[in-house]
């Protein structure tokens, strides 16, 4: 099939047919041109190809690259108050320099009107047996799904925009539809993107090119986040179990496919090109040293980079359980305060950087010594300034290929995941235990992702209370700096208790004799407030300011 092309190649057809004059995208003033680009069906293709790049596509993506949701987050900071991440950090959301409240309110209407005006014009497109109409459409079902979905779960209901609005409509000022409406009418896009769509990505022709491509599954896999997200406590005040009991039995329909199953080493997850874990993800091939998200934003200068902006934080080293299966809280689990780093759960080692790793042939130092008789104070090579490259004496491995490292142009794969058969399972367990209960198949289920992480099974008899904090913190695991713990916050409506908690780091001491003395402290800067307005973000001031009352702003903004 000759639609089937890279997507780079559609930003010059995007240059001459995008309109940038309203954030919800609602000019009209290109009927001509696209009356001649449907009349093509290549054309008309690469229109509809164009969808995806509106997709939020990395990890490393605030302002470009300059910061991650995980610093709003318990996860981590930003060591340079970057602008993107300290806007949020102090509830200032309103403020331009909050991008994802600005930027993604835009994004995601531009994708909707793309795909809104894919839908409507590829009716009148003189479709030849090359094409495959029916999978454009679910294509483009499902992209306006996704797009609808990343309002939702920032703003709530918003404006419903499901065809292309003529001149006079496009000048109305629209009020926003309810939370019912916008979930509704992306449930609805899923259903039958779900029918239209091939399965999976081996189903599509030429699978090896089509990586990023949606299929039934992806939906399927989208569906299950929404169902989960509707049944947690920010929208289920009532804590309804049918809610819960819709999205077990989502996320049990992808299981029941037989077609998933998890990636045999947590440590490759991200990694390779190809892998049974993966639903849908953005291939993200050839990370090198050379480039603003590695060299910039998260290599240290002490490796070559230019300020490593983001610091893993105790509070999420503190997550990581002893290797068997014991919390560090827990006084029968060994954990030695003065040896922190010592038989943990093996996602830490993936994770995380930390004083004694081995990492690109040498020792990570970040300890610093006391003040001697002349009060001067000398660091490791890690932290060889007064002022620490890492605020908490740790960097974040897991999204820092080994093989990108200064003087080399080595590169390495490091994809971006959209859905992930891990989060399949854990969604399925923690919707099955709210709305029965631990049994047998949430057991089975979280246990699944803990042995693949070498870890022993969970400890038999847990009420559905202790169950819910296992299946939260195995969360905060396997999807450490995945772009997943933030929205997990805001749906449990935990910002107060995790978001607004101090925030810590390890101060590593090395003493006269050569001994390392650990010291868990709090951050004297980079603590986050979290307040009940945050559990939505504001509508966009920009946008407020084009209204005349119809559009309303969300409460306490």
């Amino acid at each position: 099939m000759k639609k089937f092309i890279y997507l780079v190649s559609l930003v010059m057809l995007s240059t001459t047919l995008s309109c940038k004059k309203d954030f919800l995208q609602r000019d009209v003033g290109i009927q001509t041109d696209l009356e001649e680009v449907f009349k093509d069906p290549l054309q008309a293709a690469r229109y509809g190809d164009f969808t995806y790049t509106f997709s939020i596509n990395d990890y490393g993506r605030l302002s470009g690259y300059k910061g991650m949701t995980s610093q709003f987050t318990d996860e981590s900071i930003a060591n340079n108050a970057q602008t993107e991440v300290a806007t949020m950090n102090s509830g200032q959301w309103l403020d331009g320099g909050a991008s994802d409240v600005t930027g993604i309110y835009s994004q995601m209407y531009r994708g909707i009107r793309n795909a809104n005006i894919m839908l409507q014009y590829m009716e009148k497109t003189p479709w030849t047996a090359e094409y495959n109409p029916d999978y454009m459409k679910g294509e483009q079902l499902y992209l306006r799904a996704y797009f609808y979905f990343e309002l939702l779960r920032r703003f709530g209901g918003v404006v419903l925009l499901t065809r292309v609005l003529d001149f006079t409509e496009a000048a109305t000022d629209m009020p926003r539809n309810t939370y019912d409406e916008t979930l509704s009418q992306i449930l609805t896009d899923l259903e039958q993107a779900i029918n239209l769509l091939p399965l999976t990505n081996a189903d599509w022709p030429n699978p090896a090119a089509q990586a990023n491509r949606a299929t039934g599954a992806a939906a399927m896999a989208l569906k299950t986040r929404v169902l989960l997200f509707d049944a947690s406590p920010l929208n289920n005040s009532t804590e309804d179990a049918a809610k819960w009991q819709k999205a077990a039995a989502a996320a049990k329909a992808i299981i029941d496919l037989g077609k998933y199953s998890l990636e045999p080493n947590y440590a490759n997850v991200l990694t390779v090109a190809n892998s049974n874990e993966y639903i849908r993800i953005w291939p993200r091939g050839g990370r090198a040293f050379i480039g603003t998200y590695l060299s910039d934003f998260l290599i240290p200068t002490s490796y070559g980079g230019a300020q490593s902006n983001l610091s893993p934080t105790q509070n999420h080293v503190d997550l990581y359980e002893m290797k068997n299966g014991k919390p560090i809280t827990d006084p029968t689990s060994g954990y030695n305060p003065q040896n922190p780093y010592l038989n943990r759960d093996p996602r830490f080692y993936v994770n995380l950087l930390y004083n004694g790793a081995t990492w690109q042939g040498r020792a990570v130092q970040t300890w610093q010594s006391r003040p001697n008789a002349q009060g001067v104070v000398t660091y490791g090579t890690d932290n060889s300034t007064a002022i620490s490259i890492t605020k908490t004496s740790y960097y974040l491995k897991r999204l820092w290929p080994e093989a990108s490292k200064s003087g080399s142009t080595a590169n390495a794969l490091l994809n971006y995941v959209f859905y992930r058969y891990a989060e399949v399972l854990l969604n399925y367990a923690e919707a099955l235990n709210e709305a029965t209960g631990p049994d047998e198949e949430v057991y089975k289920s979280v246990n699944a992702i803990r042995v693949r992480a070498g870890m022993p099974d969970l400890p038999a008899g847990l009420s559905k209370t202790d169950m819910r904090a296992r299946i939260r913190n195995e969360r905060a695991i396997e999807f450490a700096f995945e772009d997943m713990r933030w929205w997990d916050i805001l749906r449990w409506k935990q910002g107060a208790e995790i978001v607004a908690q101090p925030m810590k780091g390890m101060n590593v001491i090395k003493n006269a004799d050569a001994t390392l003395t650990y010291e868990v402290v709090e951050l004297p800067v980079f603590q986050k407030v979290f307040n009940d307005n945050m559990y939505h973000y504001p509508i966009p001031r920009a946008e407020m300011n084009k209204t005349s009352g119809a559009l309303e702003q969300n409460p306490g903004w």
